[in-house]
């Protein structure tokens, strides 16, 4: 495939990628009585991330300007980051319209968090809630620091909304001891249905919608289920925690590589597609602009400018403006640091290998740097080595200060001495030659 039909294909996904940002995914189910209640059904499946920040922000917002009289939230989450879970919590605080959580499944750590933010719980028979703990990456316990913040954010939760915030606590913190709920000192507590009706936490235990609804009086509502669309499944993938550095490190690779190819083929594309699909992403989210695209794309253009010019200065600016651009897209500083400190080691490393087994003659760089050498297999000779002077005896023709001119056996040189001075007319004699350099020494008379 030629560099023009890829570059084609290219632009095409990410046009392709762009129509899918006006997906409408809503579908809306009248009742045949109707009562003139508008409810929304709002999905919050997977792991809690800012990806499904961004979409519980865009349907509670059409929830809102359609004036719905209720919002149920189906939860069916082991939990996931922190700060989108804080995120969520403000965003369902600040709602003016009733809220429902539906546990369906399970609603474990921030996704307990979320359903105790929301003015109602119910939960289906095999479904649970709790064991809210925060974990890091790597599977340790937080510092007491985060520790103690979330433990704060549980119990305000609860407290909220009327609810008995010892048991939001003891989610948080395996150091309180409620044996009676299967959660001894040393265990963070994971309430089931009845549990979770006897400690007030949920108002009843219902099997399926339908019953939900009769419980909250609103069998003959209009129900709008909202979906996520296919760009916003997208984000929440290309957003995760795991798979930014991947995309970055693919990035960097696929560039490195492509300096190294000729012509511009997968490497390049792959690297391209990554840029691509991290942006997008972050676009989707809402966590990026077009500002930073324009940033990335000023950045690259500085970066293939500073091959041509010299200094250094322009390459640098071209970095720091990619950078610029991740940093600009960034949902978390912190998380974002890292991807990018993984993608430069991943591309250093990835330069040290081309260079080492492949070298500068391939590539984008054989434009740009000059491989000829003028040797003597080619017929080139910078200058000619006379050995057969060495031991000529002459004269000096003017005086060595140290350099001058000096005849032998009838012809002219120009020589330099050791380092003394030899006054015109001295006897001399010529101890060394160093392609054109004609080293003399003066003659003394016994």
């Amino acid at each position: 495939m030629s560099s023009a039909k890829r570059i084609s294909w290219i632009f095409l996904i990410t046009f392709i990628f762009s129509m899918s940002l006006q997906l409408p995914n809503v579908n809306a189910e009248e009742s045949s009585d109707g009562d003139g209640k508008l409810v929304y059904i709002i999905p919050i499946e997977k792991e809690v991330e800012r990806g499904l920040e961004a979409f519980l922000k865009r349907t509670t917002t059409e929830a809102k300007e359609a004036s719905a009289d209720h919002i149920i939230f189906e939860l069916n989450t082991p939990g996931g980051r922190v700060d989108a879970a804080n995120n969520i919590a403000e965003l369902l605080q600040d709602l003016e319209i009733p809220t429902t959580s539906f546990i369906t499944s399970r609603a474990l750590s921030a996704g307990s968090y979320i359903s105790l933010n929301t003015d109602n719980i119910y939960m289906k028979p095999q479904a649970t809630m709790g064991s809210s703990g925060v974990i890091n990456s790597d599977g340790t316990a937080a510092d007491k620091k985060a520790q103690s913040a979330w433990l704060s954010a549980m119990r305000s939760a609860a407290e909220s909304k009327g609810r008995d915030p010892l048991y939001a606590a003891a989610m948080a913190d395996a150091a309180i001891d409620l044996p009676e709920y299967n959660a001894p000192k040393g265990e963070y507590l994971t309430l089931g249905p009845s549990e979770a009706v006897e400690v007030g936490y949920a108002a009843a235990v219902v099997n399926h919608r339908t019953e939900l609804l009769n419980e909250l009086g609103l069998s003959n509502a209009e129900i709008v289920e909202t979906e996520v669309t296919f760009a916003e499944e997208l984000a929440r993938f290309f957003t995760s925690s795991t798979v930014v550095p991947i995309l970055l490190s693919l990035a960097s690779i696929g560039l490195i590589v492509e300096l190294y190819s000729p012509g511009f083929g997968i490497p390049g594309s792959i690297g391209l597609v990554s840029l691509v699909l991290f942006f997008y992403g972050h676009i989707v989210a809402g966590f990026a602009g077009y500002e930073a695209i324009i940033l990335l794309g000023l950045g690259i253009i500085l970066i293939v400018a500073e091959l041509f010019v010299p200094g250094g200065i322009v390459g640098a600016l071209g970095i720091g403006a990619v950078i610029g651009s991740l940093y600009m897209s960034a949902a978390d500083v912190g998380m974002m640091s890292l991807s990018i400190a993984i993608a430069l080691v991943v591309a250093i490393i990835t330069a040290i290998v081309l260079y080492k087994f492949i070298g500068l003659e391939k590539g984008f760089f054989r434009h740009i740097i000059l491989s000829d050498a003028t040797t003597t297999e080619k017929g080139y000779v910078s200058s000619i080595n006379r050995l057969e002077l060495i031991g000529l005896e002459g004269i000096a023709l003017t005086p060595l200060r140290p350099s001058g001119t000096a005849i032998f056996d009838g012809e002219r040189l120009d020589v330099v001495t050791e380092g003394g001075y030899i006054a015109s007319q001295q006897p001399v004699k010529i101890v060394k030659t160093e392609g054109s350099r004609i080293v003399v020494r003066e003659l003394k008379n016994n």
